[in-house]
Order: C-alpha cells, then structure tokens, then sequence
C-alpha cells in the first residue's frame, strides 16, 4: 500500500485534486488511474452491478498504486456502507442528498459512540486484527468521508443544512440529475442557472470551511474543468473510465471513416 496524503489533508492544503469513477469495475483500469497520478476513483455501486468481492479488488488496486478508494453506494442501508467501508474503501459518496440522509449516513460510517457502523477487528480495512482497536476506531471515525451527492432540486434548499453537519466535509454537485429536477434538460454549468448553482454552493461551502466535487461530464474537457476550478471547486471527477473509453472508441471511428471518405 502507498502512503500519501488523504483526501482531506490535500484539500485544506489548498490542492485541486481530480479521480475518476468506475463503471467498468476493472481493477486494471483502477490500477492505471493511480500511475497516471489521480488522486482518487469512485466505485460506482449504484447504477452498475458491482458486487462486493469485485469492490475488494477495486480497493486492493487502488491502494497499490496509491489511489484513494471511494463508493458510490445503491442505498442508504447500514449494512452495505458498512462492508464497504470494511473492505478498504476511504468513505462513501452518498446518492440523493438530504439532511437527514447525509445524518443517517455518517451515524453509519462511525464507530461508536460517534455513530452506529458495526464493530469488527477481523476485517480489511482493520489489517485483521489491531494490536489497539481504539486507536483504529478513533482514527477510521475522523478520516472517514461522507460525500452527499446534491442531484436534487429539494436539496439545493437544505444545502446550508447539509454542509453544517458535523461529518460533511466535502458535497459533490451532480449536475446530471440536477438539472434535470430543476427543469433545465441535462444541462451542464454552461448554462448560467446551473454556474449560479455551483457558484451558490461553493459560496456556501467555503464559509464552513469545506469543500465542493462536481464532474465535468462525460469527456475529458481541461478548458472546462479551469472554468470549474475557476469557480471555485477542488476536487473533480474527470468522467467515468466507460465513457472516455467510449468517447476514444468514436473517435477512431470517426478518424477511420474520414480517411475513407478522404481516399
């Protein structure tokens, strides 16, 4: 396992830090993101079908190659965040934001008596067995993330909410769902309502001293991931590794047919 700095750590520190999520669940292609130099990848449990044995290899890669392994979790259910949370991964990413889902889900991802997750020394992420498991349950209790994913309209409203819990340290903004719920199609933060949004939300954030995620869609776009950073965002998900592979995989194509038409 690499040792590095954690997510946090890097972002109070002033870093912008980029990752990218999973939805192939290939630990090759999680190993690669970490040589590249991402500091971290979301393994996407909620829309693909990405069991635990294959997360345990998802997380196994990223920690060789120094990578920082998040979940993107189906549900709010104890028990699932808490083997996620047991195999390795650094702290979950939480779909459709509320207050009182984000206060559920950190109460699941603490031990006791900040919170409710269930206690076991004989696991992964504990080394399997502690030689002191106080000091391993005070320390997976303060480096654990909770990252609400804000793609719904209601949670705009509860944002200020969301952010003065204790445990939220980082809202990641979907812009998908998001501008959908507010009638805008799927926009992205060219529209001016949706880089207002963002706009609010980083305002919110760095008065408590924490901080935002979005994505910058499905390409790999560095002038507009600047224009996000410029915005004031720290931590960007470049994408997920299905739709840059299919992005260069229509490419070629198109690269193909030119030289065709061309000849």
């Amino acid at each position: 396992m690499i040792n590095r700095p954690t997510i946090l750590q890097q972002l109070r520190a002033g870093r912008v830090i980029a990752g990218m999520q999973s939805f192939s669940a290939s630990p090759v292609l999680v190993e690669a993101m970490g040589h590249a130099g991402m500091d971290f990848v979301v393994v996407d449990m909620e829309h693909c079908p990405t069991g635990l044995e294959t997360l345990t290899q998802l997380v196994r890669a990223a920690d060789a190659t120094g990578i920082t392994p998040l979940v993107r979790v189906p549900e709010l259910e104890p028990l699932t965040i808490s083997r996620a949370l047991d195999v390795g991964a650094a702290g979950i990413v939480l779909p459709h934001a509320s207050t009182e889902r984000c206060r559920a889900a950190v109460a699941a991802c603490r031990y006791a008596p900040q919170g409710r997750r269930g206690a076991c020394p004989v696991v992964r992420s504990a080394g399997y067995l502690p030689e002191d498991w106080e000091s391993h349950a005070r320390h997976a209790n303060e480096s654990v993330l909770v990252i609400p994913l804000v793609e719904d309209a209601s949670a705009l409203d509860e944002i200020e909410a969301i952010l003065d819990l204790d445990g939220v340290e980082v809202v990641f903004v979907g812009p998908f769902d998001l501008s959908i719920s507010l009638g805008l199609g799927s926009a992205d933060y060219r529209h001016p309502r949706m880089a207002q949004v963002l706009r609010d939300v980083v305002a919110a954030a760095a008065m408590r001293r924490k901080f935002v995620m979005t994505t910058v869609g499905a390409t790999i776009d560095n002038a507009y991931a600047a224009k996000l950073i410029n915005f004031g965002v720290q931590m960007l998900s470049f994408s997920a590794d299905v739709a840059v592979f299919m992005n260069a995989c229509r490419g070629a194509v198109r690269a193909r047919d030119n030289a065709t038409r061309a000849a």
